[in-house]
């Protein structure tokens, strides 16, 4: 089955059959699992005529201190809402809290779509 796009089934609850197969700009692709290691950037055509930068592997992040912004070198991850695994094998989302050299922060970047990462000191 196939889940993005069209719902499988029916107001009614019946299945629907898949009609056609799915064009290129209705394929979806494997998430950029960003993390921690010397920085890597990875860039992919997006629709239209741009492109979009993966960040495979980073290494520092831009942290705000309140109106201050620093670039801070990443330690480790320490906390990571979306999957627990994550934190073992230190891969970086938005949302995931890292140990920098700054000290505590909250991921606000999506790393596997903007290419970066930008953070907010959570102490």
């Amino acid at each position: 089955m196939k889940f993005q796009g069209r719902s499988p089934r029916k107001r009614t609850g019946g299945r629907r059959r898949d009609f056609r197969k799915k064009k290129r700009h209705e394929l979806g692709a494997e998430p950029t699992e960003t993390r921690l290691g010397d920085a890597k950037l990875k860039t992919i055509d997006a629709r239209g005529n741009t492109e979009k930068v993966r960040a495979v592997t980073v290494d520092t992040a831009s942290v705000a201190d309140g109106d201050e912004v620093v670039t801070a070198e990443i330690e480790d991850v320490e906390e990571n809402a979306s999957n627990p695994n994550y934190v073992r094998r230190n891969i970086v989302t938005k949302g995931a809290i890292i140990a920098t050299s700054e000290g505590r922060a909250r991921v606000t970047s999506r790393p596997g779509q903007d290419g970066q990462i930008n953070a907010v000191l959570v102490e």
